[in-house]
């Protein structure tokens, strides 16, 4: 199979002939159909400790059944159209049996070194982490499902009371998740702060009822003024240095700040101004697999969609480019790799 594959820190992806993947007993190997780049994987290829030379990334993605390992046949048939949770976990612990996979002792990630992910034309998943696509749900969608369940798992931890007001803090991928679920859970007020005029245009359509262009406007201020409220839930969904700092900052007292961003850098904040401020502070991660379930149901069932996140879609050829491209600013949301 042909693949991206990452050789070193900072250096471009190349794209390589690789074997195959074979299934192991409970596995399935899918072609894949669909992968989007995630902002993670951005900040993983330049910054260290980066990972290991030869690693295939992508974990967002949809495909469908070429192989089903020995084990699952009574399950699984070629040819069906699934998603997967990115990681292979044991599927007899009691992290795997609830739901939460990540907890695995045995867990092995997909795209970050351990199992080569979804830049290629293949991939292998396992059967305890797939998950069957409903018939209205495309491949495109089926690989947004990923960065959904990051921001329903955010909203959910949030523990959002409906008519509490949110701020969210970027407008990429992760950001308008965020927005669309907070908006769907009851928040009376999203405002979306973004330095990127296309992505705030994207926010609208994803829950905001406003935004804010932090290039030129006083987020604090700007959001006073079109909620005449102050924000209950603030989640920081850029995930680089300094920006937890601002929501700190931008947060009024006994605030909720949600670390939705994936920060890879060493940051500084000023504790004493949560002190003062009787700030609550928690960090998130991922999500569980009832999380991929609930937005399956409501991709299939059409209460949200995930589709004007997309931007641009790519083939093999295109996507070292696209990929390096996206380490920039841009007006891109979510790119799309089409194997």
């Amino acid at each position: 199979m042909r693949a991206a594959v990452l050789r070193g820190l900072g250096k471009p992806l190349e794209l390589e002939e690789m074997p195959d993947p074979e299934p192991g007993p409970t596995d399935l190997v899918l072609r894949v159909k669909s992968c989007g780049i995630c902002g993670s994987d951005l900040h993983a290829s330049d910054l260290p400790p980066g990972l290991p030379p030869g690693t295939v990334m992508g974990h967002e993605f949809a495909g469908e059944v070429v192989a089903v390992g020995s084990e699952v046949g009574d399950r699984w048939r070629k040819g069906e159209r699934v998603c997967a949770l990115p990681y292979i976990g044991c599927g007899r612990c009691v992290a795997c049996l609830s739901g939460d996979g990540t907890r695995c002792v045995g867990m092995q990630a997909t795209g970050l070194g351990a199992i080569p992910g979804a830049y290629a034309e293949y991939v292998r998943v396992g059967s305890h982490e797939s998950l069957r696509l409903p018939e209205s749900v495309d491949f495109d969608a089926g690989a947004t499902v990923e960065p959904l369940a990051v921001g329903l798992h955010a909203v959910r931890q949030s523990q959002l009371v409906p008519g509490e007001n949110v701020l969210v803090v970027g407008a990429g991928p992760i950001g308008l998740a965020t927005a669309l679920w907070a908006r769907f859970f009851g928040a009376r007020s999203v405002v979306v702060s973004e330095k990127a005029a296309g992505r705030l245009e994207l926010a609208a359509r994803f829950g905001a009822t406003h935004g804010v262009d932090a290039s030129k406007e006083n987020v604090a201020g700007s959001f006073h003024k079109q909620t005449g409220a102050t924000p209950d839930v603030i989640f920081e969904c850029v995930g680089v240095p300094g920006m937890l700092q601002e929501c700190l900052m931008l947060a009024p007292a006994r605030a909720r700040i949600v670390v939705v961003g994936v920060c890879m850098q060493p940051d500084t904040i000023f504790p004493a101004l949560a002190i003062l401020k009787e700030l609550s502070l928690q960090f998130v991660v991922a999500y569980r697999r009832q999380d991929f379930e609930f937005i399956l149901d409501m991709l299939g069932s059409e209460r949200v969609a995930s589709q004007p996140m997309i931007t641009d879609v790519v083939d093999l050829e295109r996507f070292p480019e696209a990929f390096q491209a996206l380490k920039q600013p841009t007006t891109q949301c979510k790119v799309i790799l089409r194997p």
